[in-house]
């Protein structure tokens, strides 16, 4: 096959079944474009075939022939629109970024030759990039890249805007605007081999027997032989091609003895319906959608619980009896459901294994290289130093990538097995069925304020629907908010035979934000208070009072509507609070070497979209008073030092303060190797070669409330991270859809370390909450609990056309107690936003929407009523 590909003549001859994406990614190596969704849907896989944006995943390797294709690394670097995303931080993880920047950079084109140096508004820009999604949710940047771009803000070097692209707000732009940037999914070894994973079509049986026809193969089933719901990992195989694989595994015979299931919740908790877990080594062996420890709780059938927590439990059961005995107005009691919500990061999960001289060498997209390396040693027998894991860019996670999965355990076992390097990549149907979802909720809440305002009694009980996993915890989070009421919260598990869930960007917090804040907000109406005060007068939280007085001052909160809205389209805004706990890592430690007159930044962790190069690199340039270019941050490797997880938002605050200390230790050191000047400057890097210090994570003033010894990954730190969002929506009554028009997002989490992505991330949470209340919906057949909704098509996540105009503010005082001032932001911008949409509905159309999404079915239903 002849073609033209960036200016070159090319030929190239593709596996008769190969798309255009994969000739191009595995044939010409030109990795920019990437497959995400496999389906035309997402538009990460954006090349220009003739001038034209064409997504090359849906288009046959042989359409090429004779054809002229750009790809992201064919623009060079050198467009201005690459150098627009760069300078206004318009990626996070930057796995959809080459796809964006194809689109934008030929709408650019266009929009030049038509309106000349003019900025599009956003509704041109929504519409040209409406076949992109991004799930890290960074379109407010892409917004204003666009704009600037087409106003011709980058067309010279020398224009003002260049200057700001010459050091982006993030360490790694230019990789990921021109596609160098390597994930998991880029790396094909020489001679690798390609693996499929087989999976159940059933949703409770005992296999009986697994026959792979001959082929390279590892089985993936528990001791006990049973899967427990359809989709689960039965048997992966691998063979020399993706084509051979895929062939491989249809072949591949499973003999199954059927049990009886249970798919649907509610005939989870029926009593004799059929049991996932019937023994007690079944149930301890069940798997977690929380981070942290579960409570203990008894077990009846399917139904695991009550774990209960309160204050003063008696006081409050016997205050919310009495006052609803006696018919008090101030009591007020509701059910709540949620949806599940599936992680599907775009880069799904994926690995690339290989052994070596009896080392294990491991490419994963996972959120954890220290820990998969430390699961790896001990499930293979190895010793530490022969494990590597390296995740040099990782295309989302938001919980789901924690640890050593399906994808890493296969891929390895095949590669002993084949002599081969082994990749296996999830393709989506996979990655929306089993790699990871927030349960979906069932919440009953009583409130109780007394005749004086406060807050009298609180009573949560929460069903998780986590499938064959425990740990949903949603009920628990009320013990962290709103005073020392009395209270009393119990949650249940409601186990089925469906995919399990995960640790889902703020576990937990999300539901019960969706209830508590729409009950505050009714009580703030049956005692006629504006809702934000009645948060500031019941929240102990001081840090967050701060965002109460900025936000009561605020024109879109002091200007809203009041009183009963008429018409078709009708606008509202809602409020709600949040909160999360503070989590660091104490064995968190940072390297600082000189190398070349660089100092060169290492640490085991990685950077998942959320900024930590950058941060890394900005409190090494401070302390040390360093220019960019004398700064190298190289993350993504499981050998270096201790580094954190990135989850539970600890990443930052655990990695700052000891890339400070290690910049204090370094600057003694070389200030005592200084041959005159200053002790940083160029010549005296040069001469310091291979000098080198660590900085350790020092504790806290006032230290941590949870016991640490020295190797402690985890701790829980004095304080909540807080969040209030204001939220403006526009209700269409005729159809029942709801329209996010503008947010304002308070965050009170200390010192932001790097204000550029740091806001783009809190934007991101706004979108992913935006998505979690009006949009995402896992579906399950209610026969077979077989995932319906396994595609971008039938799964929707916020595009760019959903995003309403967002500006954050930051507080960043009140952790002085912090090593650094600062602490993590990631899932408390995410934990409220749905239920700020839920009380802006409820502005506007005076009906309460109790269960999420707020689909324009259950709206119009509602309005009906």
């Amino acid at each position: 096959m002849d073609t033209t590909v960036n200016g070159a003549h090319t030929s190239i001859g593709p596996a008769p079944d190969d798309s255009a994406a994969e000739t191009l990614r595995e044939g010409l190596g030109l990795t920019g474009a990437k497959i995400a969704c496999g389906q035309g849907v997402c538009g990460a896989c954006t090349v220009l075939v003739d001038g034209a944006p064409t997504a090359s995943c849906l288009l046959p390797a042989t359409a090429l022939e004779g054809r002229s294709v750009t790809t992201v690394e064919g623009l060079e670097g050198r467009h201005p629109v690459q150098r627009a995303f760069a300078a206004h931080d318009a990626l996070q993880c930057g796995y959809c970024t080459p796809g964006f920047v194809v689109e934008a950079a030929a709408f650019h084109d266009r929009w030049r030759a038509e309106h000349g140096a003019a900025a599009p508004d956003r509704s041109d820009i929504a519409e040209a990039l409406a076949g992109h999604l991004c799930r890290c949710g960074a379109y407010e940047g892409i917004f204003a890249a666009v704009a600037s771009a087409c106003a011709g803000r980058f067309d010279q070097e020398q224009d003002q805007e260049q200057d700001e692209a010459a050091a982006p707000p993030r360490a790694d732009a230019a990789e990921k605007v021109t596609g160098r940037a390597r994930y998991t999914t880029d790396v094909y070894p020489e001679g690798h081999w390609e693996a499929v994973v087989v999976r159940s079509d059933r949703p409770h049986a005992r296999v009986a027997r697994l026959d792979a026809g001959g082929a390279v193969h590892v089985d993936l089933l528990p001791q006990d032989r049973t899967v427990r719901y359809a989709g689960q990992p039965v048997a992966a195989v691998a063979a020399p091609t993706r084509a051979e694989a895929r062939r491989a595994a249809a072949q591949v015979r499973v003999e199954y003895r059927d049990h009886p299931a249970t798919v649907d919740a509610a005939a989870a908790e029926t009593p004799g319906s059929p049991v996932v877990y019937p023994t007690r080594e079944e149930r301890s062996a069940a798997p977690s959608s929380n981070e942290g420890a579960t409570l203990p709780a008894p077990w009846h059938g399917n139904v695991r619980g009550p774990a209960t927590l309160g204050l003063r439990r008696g006081t409050a059961v016997k205050r919310l009896n009495d006052a609803h005995a006696r018919g008090d107005r101030l009591l007020y009691s509701a059910e709540f459901t949620t949806a599940v919500q599936v992680h599907t990061p775009l880069e799904p999960h994926a690995c690339v294994a290989y052994w070596e001289g009896g080392d294990l060498y491991l490419h994963v997209s996972t959120q954890y290289v220290r820990g998969v390396a430390r699961e790896a040693a001990e499930r293979w027998d190895l010793d530490p130093e022969r494990v590597h894991v390296r995740a040099e860019h990782v295309g989302g996670g938001f919980g789901a990538k924690g640890g050593l999965g399906t994808e890493a355990v296969a891929a390895v076992e095949l590669a002993r097995l084949s002599g081969a390097p082994v990749r296996l990549v999830y393709d989506r149907a996979e990655e929306l069925t089993d790699a990871g979802s927030r349960p979906g909720t069932r919440t009953r809440l009583a409130m109780l304020a007394d005749d004086r305002g406060r807050l009298s009694a609180l009573s949560i009980d929460s069903w998780g629907d986590g499938g064959v996993s425990t740990g949903s915890a949603v009920a628990a989070m009320g013990m962290l908010v709103y005073g020392r009421a009395p209270r009393r919260v119990r949650d249940y598990d409601v186990i089925t035979n469906r995919p399990p869930g995960a640790p889902f960007r703020g576990p937990g917090g999300a539901p019960l934000a969706w209830a508590l804040e729409q009950a505050v907000d009714e009580m703030a109406l049956r005692l006629s208070e504006d809702p934000i005060a009645l948060r500031r007068r019941w929240d102990g939280n001081p840090k967050r009072h701060a965002l109460y007085d900025r936000a009561a001052a605020l024109p879109l909160w002091r200007d809203r509507p009041r009183g009963p809205r008429t018409g078709r389209f009708r606008r509202g805004v809602g409020a709600a609070a949040s909160n999360w706990p503070y989590l660091l890592d104490p064995s968190a430690q940072v390297e600082l070497v000189v190398e070349d007159g660089c100092v060169v930044v290492r640490t085991a962790t990685q950077d998942i979209g959320t900024g930590v190069r950058t941060v890394l690199a900005r409190v090494v340039r401070e302390e040390l008073d360093l220019e960019a270019d004398q700064v190298r941050v190289e993350t993504g490797e499981s050998g270096p030092v201790p580094g954190p997880g990135s989850f539970g938002s600890r990443t930052t605050t655990s990695v700052a303060p000891a890339a400070a200390d290690a910049a204090r230790r370094l600057g003694a050191r070389l200030r005592a190797a200084a041959d005159g000047g200053p002790a940083t400057s160029r010549e005296n890097l040069k001469a310091a070669e291979g000098l080198r210090a660590t900085g350790v994570r020092a504790r806290d003033r006032r230290g941590f409330l949870t016991p640490v010894r020295r190797a402690s990954e985890m701790a829980l730190g004095r304080g909540l991270a807080g969040a209030l969002h204001l939220m403006e929506v526009e209700v269409d009554t005729l159809l029942g859809q709801v329209r996010p028009l503008r947010c304002w997002a308070g965050i009170a989490a200390g010192r932001i370390y790097a204000e550029g992505p740091a806001r783009n991330q809190a934007q991101g949470g706004v979108i992913q909450g935006i998505g979690y209340a009006l949009y995402e919906q896992r579906v399950t057949d209610p026969a077979t609990g077989r995932v319906l909704s396994d595609n971008l098509e039938d799964y929707r996540i916020p595009g760019i056309a959903d995003t309403p105009e967002i500006e954050v503010y930051f507080h960043e005082e009140g952790w002085e107690h912090v090593p650094g001032g600062g602490v993590g932001l990631g899932e408390v911008s995410t934990v409220g936003v749905a239920a700020s949409v839920a009380n802006a509905v409820r502005d506007a159309v005076g009906r309460r929407p109790l269960d999420l999404p707020v689909r324009p079915d259950r709206l119009l239903e509602g309005l009906r009523r």
